[in-house]
């Protein structure tokens, strides 16, 4: 008996040991390991030059010109990303709201870009932004619109890649919303057409509350994702042209040899940067959210 009850007292912690395992080695040691070595100069080429040097690598970060620009970058990506995709990831899902087969064929064929890897994404799209004989130029010659340079111009690249990114979003968000639109009681909306409410009335005072905890979801999710954007960038431009499209985990990157407790320093901060959005969000939107 009392065998069995030590086994009962242990068994928790003896059932989650492998995933806290999994955890420790590839999570906490990672994170803890990457602030050890943001207080060091630590060149992979030299070892024997490694030297403690405190806050200088953090110091160095804040007086770079190149960081600000990697930021910047990423924010301009990240807004432009996020507002996009949740937008016409909506608009997609209000569309596709019917339970017909027409649309569960859409459904599965706008869904087809995510499950696609980045990499045969960003050749596709890196093909037809050519800009002598790709598909999209060709296009807009048709149209009598001047071609773009798109990849190739520091005014267009980051918006080209934008482009990219939420054609490959949409569908499965779409799925998401599109879901949670179709788990909202049909009752409510008949409540609402007794009361002669508008279209515009229903779809801010119920549809969007009764959906809000999956656009919470997404939001979150696409904001962390959007800030750690690599693939795409290291596919299509390289981070050019003129650094117009580096972004913070490509500028970590780029230091990946040269200076490792620079480019470890830098990624404390991404870090920092995504958990204070992370906890923003949280304050400030999760009392909105409306959970059933």
């Amino acid at each position: 008996m009392a065998n069995r009850t030590t086994w009962d007292r242990i068994r928790p912690y003896v059932m989650i040991a492998p995933a806290m395992a999994g955890i420790l080695t590839f999570v906490i040691y990672p994170m803890g390991y990457l602030i050890y070595l943001s207080f060091y100069k630590y060149n992979l080429m030299n070892r024997a030059k490694s030297k403690y040097v405190e806050f200088d690598n953090y110091k160095q970060i804040f007086t770079r010109g190149d960081f600000y620009k990697a930021l910047g970058n990423t924010l301009v990506y990240t807004v432009g990303v996020v507002a996009l995709t949740m937008i016409l990831a909506l608009l997609t899902a209000l569309w596709l709201k019917r339970n017909t087969r027409l649309n569960a064929i859409i459904q599965g064929g706008i869904f087809i870009p995510h499950i696609v890897s980045i990499v045969s994404v960003s050749l596709v799209w890196l093909w037809m932004m050519e800009p002598s004989h790709g598909m999209l130029n060709a296009l807009l010659r048709s149209l009598g619109i001047p071609p773009s340079h798109w990849l190739q111009s520091s005014r267009t690249a980051l918006v080209s890649v934008i482009i990219v990114a939420v054609w490959q979003a949409i569908g499965y968000y779409a799925l998401i919303i599109s879901a949670a639109l179709r788990n909202v009681s049909p009752s409510i909306y008949e409540a609402a057409a007794l009361d002669n409410a508008s279209r515009a009335k229903v779809f801010f005072r119920i549809t969007l509350p009764l959906i809000s905890p999956q656009l919470f979801f997404i939001l979150v999710i696409m904001t962390i994702g959007s800030f750690k954007v690599f693939d795409i960038v290291q596919i299509m431009t390289g981070g050019g042209p003129n650094d117009a499209t580096t972004t913070l985990v490509y500028y970590i990157y780029s230091y990946r040899t040269t200076n490792i407790g620079y480019a470890a320093a830098s990624g404390v901060t991404l870090m920092a940067i995504i958990g204070l959005l992370t906890f923003v969000y949280f304050r400030l939107l999760s009392r909105k959210v409306h959970y059933q």
